[in-house]
């Protein structure tokens, strides 16, 4: 398999902006220098497929008109030395579009009347690029145009952005904002209306509707004494992981501590998300519960297949140990990301690149340490119920926010390097990144190309697994990024995870007939 990239050059015509911005100049924010420190040098990677052939002239203009008005997307890293302190800015540029747009030259033999041959080489083609960092002498973000027809989409669009440049939500606006509805090409994408849980202020009211002033007191003061405990406990934990608590050694957690950057492996699947409301609405739970429950259930089932697997082949000590008791004493925590500002609005974004007004950006995210319940349950229902217990208990804390606030006070009161180093050694002690985003409920299109699926991931991080969550239409894109060192058969583990969401189906469909 052969692969020759050629950068596509026109006539070399340059997209400026007004000399007024061209020499505006910006520091780097603190997250988006911890960015740039070598234990947490992430990237954003986004894999597109399309329903008809790229015309490659359209998307280049469609970008000229709209990507490249963002500040960050117009805009390259320079590295300045003063006084021995190095100072990092964003200076506005001109930017040549077809220098970021690649079209590679695919000459592997029948590849394009093969459709799993074709998926191998995109997943090949995708891990190849987490092995080659950005040319920071322009701005760091380029995509990538694949005439190739895989299963799932007649040709391919691979958008990779360094993560200094925002989170995974402002990305995710961002080129959502360079999308438009198939069926009204003048409209902006629709997003499915959230239900945030009620604030404080509403409960408050509901609450002294409801009851005596005393009964409501008492509701209050339990309320906030429970937010408080958990945090606490929460933040407990944050520190503890940082010095010593690990987790379990098992097949899916990798040791990036000592290793320099690894060659990663994205695949991804797509399941119905219509099954997912099926089991959402008979549970009374949200999307991201049922989300976490399969996930839950899909990690049991993979770890229980690969410890029965060494014990077949005498690599298990144990042996005469089952595979529910190996499952028991595990721990196995996941680094959930969590958007911490309001989510930046499509249309501002929109009008940001139209208009050139402002909106809110850059790197606004937290995490929570999620305990994953690894077992085997004779009632597939039980992995729902744990995992939305869990969640319902991690939502009654700030700790979010916590971790937020904790990594700008490591980064102004120690450097980006020795924050860096604390905040990789609490994620190495973990085992997984968790996320899952949002996606429009209509068909749209990318500059006049229909989209069929958006996989979108981050490499970077000292994580051997990855699990990101993409919602599209009636649709629920499941991408994975792997380490294959570690993880040889990522395709597997997206087999037991589909599996589990049938499983857990079929006994919500069970219990409702029965009822």
């Amino acid at each position: 398999m052969e692969i020759k990239i050629r950068r596509r050059r026109g006539y070399k015509a340059e997209t400026t902006v007004e000399k007024e911005v061209e020499e505006e100049e910006q520091p780097l924010s603190p997250a988006a220098r911890l960015f740039h420190a070598p234990e947490f040098n992430c990237y954003i990677i986004s894999v597109v497929g399309l329903k008809n052939k790229i015309q490659a002239d359209v998307i280049i203009e469609g970008i000229k008109q709209t990507l490249i008005r963002h500040p960050r997307f117009s805009s390259k890293l320079v590295n300045n030395w003063n006084n021995n302190r190095q100072e990092q800015k964003w200076v506005r540029t001109n930017v040549v579009v077809e220098d970021h747009v690649i079209i590679p030259k695919i000459e592997t033999q029948n590849i394009k009347n093969a459709n799993a041959n074709a998926d191998a080489f995109l997943e090949s083609y995708v891990s190849d690029l987490t092995t080659i960092p950005l040319d920071i002498s322009k701005p760091l973000w380029e995509v990538h145009l694949l005439d190739l027809k895989t299963s799932d989409a007649e040709n391919v669009v691979v958008l990779r952005v360094h993560h200094s440049l925002g989170d995974g939500m402002s990305m995710m606006s961002l080129v959502l904002a360079c999308t438009r509805k198939t069926s009204n090409p003048s409209e902006l994408p629709s997003l499915p209306y959230q239900n945030r849980p009620s604030s404080g202020s509403s409960s408050l009211k509901t609450s002294s509707r409801c009851y005596s002033r005393f009964f409501w007191l008492v509701t209050v003061l339990w309320s906030a004494t429970m937010l408080v405990l958990n945090t606490v406990c929460d933040a407990l934990e944050f520190i503890a992981t940082t010095l010593f608590l690990k987790d379990t050694e098992t097949p899916i957690k990798g040791d990036f501590r000592l290793s320099t950057r690894k060659r990663m492996c994205l695949v991804h699947r797509t399941v119905s998300l219509d099954d997912i409301k099926l089991i959402k609405n008979a549970m009374k739970m949200t999307v991201n519960d049922v989300v976490l429950g399969v996930s839950q259930a899909g990690l049991s089932q993979y770890l229980k297949r690969i410890y029965e697997e060494k014990k077949k082949a005498g690599e298990q000590e144990e042996s005469k140990r089952n595979s529910s008791n190996i499952l028991k004493g595990i721990r196995l925590r996941g680094a959930l990301l969590v958007n911490i500002r309001p989510t930046t609005g499509i249309q501002d974004l929109a009008d940001m690149m139209s208009k050139g007004s402002k909106c809110r950006w850059g790197n606004w995210i937290g995490y929570i340490v999620f305990p994953f319940s690894i077992a085997l349950c004779d009632d597939p229902l039980e992995h729902l119920r744990r995992a939305k217990s869990t969640i319902d208990r991690k939502k009654n804390s700030l700790e979010a926010v916590l971790t937020f606030v904790v990594g700008k006070i490591l980064l102004k009161s120690l450097g980006v390097q020795r924050a860096a180093n604390v905040l990789n050694r609490a994620l190495s002690n973990t085992t997984m990144s968790f996320s899952n985003l949002v996606g429009p409920i209509e068909e749209i299109s990318f500059y006049g190309h229909t989209v069929t699926y958006m996989a979108p991931s981050v490499y970077g991080h000292p994580h051997a697994l990855t699990m990101h969550f993409q919602s599209y239409m009636n649709k629920l894109t499941i991408s994975l990024t792997v380490d294959p060192t570690v993880i040889s058969d990522p395709h597997k583990l997206c087999d037991d995870w589909e599996e589990s969401l049938r499983s857990i189906k079929a006994a919500v469909q069970e219990r409702s007939y029965t009822q």
